[in-house]
This record gives structure tokens, C-alpha cells and sequence, in this order.
């Protein structure tokens, strides 16, 4: 028996021709919101690949909101529209992993945010998670360890602080990238991981404080050097 091993770039065109070959089944058999598809074994025999290759289209166009699978019921067009659902999965099609400059962006973005809305809505919980994450972050800096990880806990801590659920999932999903590529591009110094001590002690106190602007100032501040650099990088 052989064991075929696909890289991610094969793996990726095998979900977006299941992915196509559902939206024209949907398309040809005038299927509207609510409408059930066939079974993952049906499919993948229809399709000619495996099963688990059709469960993880399912789940891709479920997680952007196309389908939606009912425990023991089946798997059912979501309700979009046949023209907005032909663009979304258009759109999906196209994407790409994100690079690291997109990475640094987004986060940038998001954190600015987040840190604000942290300031106005924090409870006394949060503020002890931040804390949390702040003490071991400063204790893996100051025994010369590596501390990416408390660093991104602090800042998630931050997140769910926001109170707002769609901040953290989009935190969650771009974590993983920026953990990936701050090993592989050795970000964070030494010299950048001591001022972290600081600079997230000024973020801190500024949502401890509940000053929605200054919080972002400092956030702002924070990912300065950080912004500098990834727009240094060569490939």
C-alpha cells in the first residue's frame, strides 16, 4: 500500500475544486437556503476523492458562513443569496496565506481596537489575567528566556477584555501565524523584549486607568518597532 503525502499547495487545489464542484451542484440543481445536500459519501463518490477531502470543503464553506451541518440531519445551503454566495466562494477561491507584513497589519489594527474598547469595558478579572500574563512575560525576559507566548497572552487578554467575541476569534485565527513567523524571522530581541517590560506596563495602566486614548497611544507606541521591522524583511 502506498501512502501519499500531499503538500499543502496540492492539498489546497484539491479543496478549491470540491469547493468549486459543490457551488456548481448547488448552481445546477437550483438549490436555495434551507435546501439539504447529498451525504459526505455521496459527494466524495460523485467527486471521486476521499471523504475527509469533502468534510474539509464542508467545513471551510461553513466556517464562512455557506453551509451549515446539523448534527444528524445533513449538511443545508446557509441563507445567502445565490449571487452573494457564488462571490463569496469566488473570494475564497482567491485566498492565499497571509504573509507576515499582512500578519503584522492586521494585528495592528485589531489591537488598537481592542485596547480602547478594553479600557472602557474592563472588569476587575481582566485586569487580573493581563496581570497575569504581564508577570510571566517580565519573568521569562528577565531570566533571558524566550517569552513570544506571554507576550500574546497579555495582548489576548487584552481582546477579551474588549468584550467583543469577534475581536478575539479574528486574534485566535492570526495567532498561529505570527507565532510561525516571529521564530522564524528571531523578532524580538533581547534589547526589544526588555522594553516590552515597559511598554506593556504603560498599556496596562492605561486600561487599569480606563483612558480608552491613552490605551491606544501606548498600543500604538508599542508596535512601533515592530512595524518598522517587518516592512525591513527580504524574503
Amino acid at each position: 500500500m502506498k501512502l501519499e503525502i500531499l503538500t499543502k499547495s496540492e492539498n489546497r487545489e484539491i479543496q478549491n475544486t470540491i469547493i468549486t464542484k459543490i457551488r456548481d451542484l448547488i448552481n445546477f440543481k437550483n438549490l436555495e437556503p434551507g435546501d439539504k445536500l447529498p451525504s459526505e459519501r455521496m459527494l466524495s463518490e460523485k467527486f471521486g476523492v476521499s471523504r475527509g477531502n469533502v468534510r474539509e470543503a464542508i467545513q471551510t464553506l461553513e466556517y464562512y458562513g455557506i453551509l451549515k451541518t446539523i448534527p444528524q440531519s445533513g449538511t443545508f445551503v446557509a441563507n445567502i443569496g445565490v449571487i452573494a454566495m457564488n462571490g463569496m466562494i469566488e473570494d475564497i477561491l482567491r485566498l492565499v496565506d497571509p504573509d507576515f507584513k499582512s500578519l503584522v497589519e492586521t494585528r495592528i489594527l485589531l489591537e488598537l481596537k481592542t485596547a480602547r474598547l478594553a479600557a472602557l469595558r474592563r472588569t476587575n478579572v481582566d485586569l487580573q489575567s493581563m496581570r497575569n500574563a504581564l508577570d510571566a512575560y517580565t519573568a521569562k525576559v528577565l531570566n533571558g528566556e524566550d517569552a513570544v507566548q506571554e507576550d500574546l497572552l497579555f495582548h489576548l487578554a487584552i481582546a477579551e477584555a474588549s468584550g467583543n467575541s469577534t475581536m478575539i476569534r479574528l486574534m485566535l485565527i492570526i495567532t498561529p501565524g505570527i507565532l510561525t513567523n516571529f521564530e522564524k524571522y528571531h523578532v524580538c530581541d533581547v534589547n526589544q523584549a526588555f522594553i516590552g517590560i515597559q511598554e506593556h506596563e504603560d498599556i496596562y495602566k492605561a486600561i487599569e486607568s480606563k483612558d480608552p486614548k491613552l490605551a491606544k497611544e501606548k498600543m500604538k507606541v508599542h508596535f512601533k518597532m515592530l512595524y518598522q521591522y517587518c516592512y525591513n524583511i527580504k524574503d
